[in-house]
């Protein structure tokens, strides 16, 4: 897991180095008027891209409870995450602008934060979904030291992801 996450570092240098675009943007076979992403992505790019109006209304209505505020920011310099979602899925929509409010308040890093977006396979290029086993989407994957400490799926087991997060974290 540890050389992986090297030669993922590596892919995402080497595409901004070479201002390659490391995902790819396509009507949804299912849905035409829904875009899939799919590829290493950003917040920023469903923040500030028209196509993803769902993100800034579900982000604005959650409010982080302070006890995932709270871990997240104690680990902000010894934990990773490594994020899948899909822009089709609802679940994603749901869960992923609020996990960026969580990093936003916490001030948690974008730079430890590896974010890929799917295609309704729940593949990615390079099949990054495949090598951690994706199934279900949004999956955030904790990380430290190069190996997983867990992983909280779609609502987590609970329905309070963020509260599970903040366990993982402990």
């Amino acid at each position: 897991m540890k050389n992986f996450l090297v030669i993922l570092l590596l892919i995402t240098g080497s595409t901004n180095l070479f201002s390659q675009t490391p995902y790819t943007s396509t009507p949804d076979e299912k849905h035409p008027e829904v875009t899939v992403l799919n590829g290493i992505i950003s917040k920023y790019i469903l923040q500030n891209s028209p196509a993803f109006n769902w993100y800034g209304s579900n982000q604005n209505i959650y409010e982080p409870p302070a006890v995932a505020v709270n871990a997240m920011e104690a680990a902000k310099d010894s934990f990773q995450f490594v994020l899948f979602g899909g822009t089709w899925c609802e679940d994603t929509q749901f869960v992923l602008p609020r996990f960026f409010k969580l990093q936003e308040k916490s001030g948690f890093p974008d730079k430890s934060i590896s974010f890929f977006a799917v295609n309704r396979a729940k593949q990615t290029l390079g099949n990054v979904a495949n090598a951690f086993k994706i199934v279900n989407v949004p999956t955030i994957i904790v990380m430290k030291n190069g190996k997983e400490v867990g992983r909280v799926v779609e609502y987590g087991k609970t329905g309070k992801w963020d509260i599970e997060l903040a366990e993982l974290l402990k």
